[in-house]
C-alpha cells in the first residue's frame, strides 16, 4: 500500500496513512518511516488493530525493547516488562504525563523512542497529547544562554517523578539517577537540542541551586508556553503514535476527570547516551 504523509505542523508532528502496522513490513517501509520519523519527530498511526505482540514487532522494526524502571524495581507487577500501561479509570485523582517531560530521561540510556497506542479515549473527547520539538527549543534560545548551557551537565533523578505521584521506592530498591548534558547531540541527525524537563530534571550541575532553579524554571516555562514548537494530537480509538524521545517532550492534558482513558506503551532503545553538543 503506499503511505501518504499529512503534516500536522511545519516543525513537528505528521499523520501516516496506507500501513496495516499488524502485518509484516519490509525493510524498504522501514527505511521510508525512519525517515519521516526523523523529519517529523511525532508519527500517528489511526485505525490500527494491535495484539500486544503486534506492537512490540513494530517497535522492533527501530531498535531494542525497553523495560521501565518501575518493572525492574518491582513498583509495577504488570505481567508484561516490555508494555507500560497507562491506565486512568474514570474515578482517578490523576493520570500519567500530566507534566511536560521526555520518558524517563533519568535512565543512563533513555529511551530513544516511545510508541504508545490507546484503545479507549474518554467519552468527553479529551485526553489530547501536546509534544514539542527540542531542536526549536534550543534554536530560539538567545546566543547569550546558549554560550552559558553549552557544555553544562543536568542531574535527572527518577524519584522527582514518583514523587508527584506519591510513589515511594521499596526498602532496598533503587530507581535510576543520571547526568546527562543539558543541550545534547542527537545522535542521529547530530543535531543540538534541549535536554532538561520538569518531571526528571534536579539540577545543572556545577552551579549555585538558585541558580539552577531559576534557569530550568524558565526554560520549561518557555517550552510550555512556545506554541510554535507544538502540536497536538487527538486520540481516537486505536490510534498509535510513535515519538523521537530524544529531542521531543510531551504532555497528556487531564481534561477528562469522570471519564476513562486506556493505552499501553512500548519504548525502544538504541543503546546510545545522550552526547553534549
Amino acid at each position: 500500500m503506499m503511505i501518504e504523509v499529512s503534516a500536522i505542523t511545519p516543525g513537528i508532528g505528521a499523520e501516516i496513512t496506507g500501513l496495516d502496522l499488524s502485518q509484516p513490513i519490509n525493510e524498504k517501509t522501514i527505511t521510508r518511516l525512519r525517515e519521516l520519523f526523523l523529519r517529523h519527530l511525532v508519527l500517528v498511526f489511526r485505525d490500527q488493530s494491535l495484539s500486544r505482540e503486534a506492537h512490540k514487532q513494530f517497535a522492533r522494526y527501530f531498535g531494542e525493547l525497553h523495560v521501565h524502571p518501575s518493572h525492574r524495581s518491582g513498583l509495577n507487577k504488570g505481567i508484561d516488562p516490555e508494555i507500560f500501561v497507562i491506565d486512568t479509570p474514570a474515578d482517578a485523582k490523576q493520570s500519567n504525563g500530566e507534566a511536560w517531560h521526555s520518558d524517563v530521561s533519568c535512565e543512563a540510556i533513555p529511551p530513544m523512542a516511545s510508541l504508545l497506542y490507546v484503545t479507549k479515549v474518554p467519552d468527553n473527547g479529551g485526553g489530547d497529547t501536546m509534544f514539542a520539538n527540542m531542536y526549536e527549543a534550543f534554536s530560539e534560545l538567545s546566543s547569550d544562554l546558549k554560550t552559558l548551557l553549552m557544555g553544562k551537565m543536568a542531574f535527572h533523578d527518577g524519584e522527582i517523578d514518583l514523587r508527584n505521584y506519591g510513589v515511594k521506592v521499596p526498602a532496598g530498591q533503587q530507581y535510576p539517577q543520571a547526568s546527562h548534558p543539558v543541550i545534547a547531540r542527537h545522535a542521529e541527525t547530530g543535531k543540538p537540542l534541549l535536554f532538561v524537563n520538569g518531571s526528571f530534571t534536579s539540577h545543572i550541575e556545577g552551579m549555585p541551586r538558585w541558580e539552577s532553579d531559576m534557569l530550568l524554571s524558565g526554560l520549561y516555562d518557555f517550552v510550555a508556553k512556545n506554541a510554535r514548537l507544538q502540536c497536538r494530537v487527538k486520540w481516537t480509538p486505536k490510534t498509535l503514535v510513535m515519538w523521537d524521545n530524544r529531542c521531543v517532550q510531551h504532555q497528556a492534558i487531564r481534561d477528562y476527570v469522570g471519564f476513562a482513558r486506556y493505552g499501553e506503551r512500548v519504548s525502544i532503545l538504541d543503546g546510545k547516551p545522550p552526547a553534549a553538543a
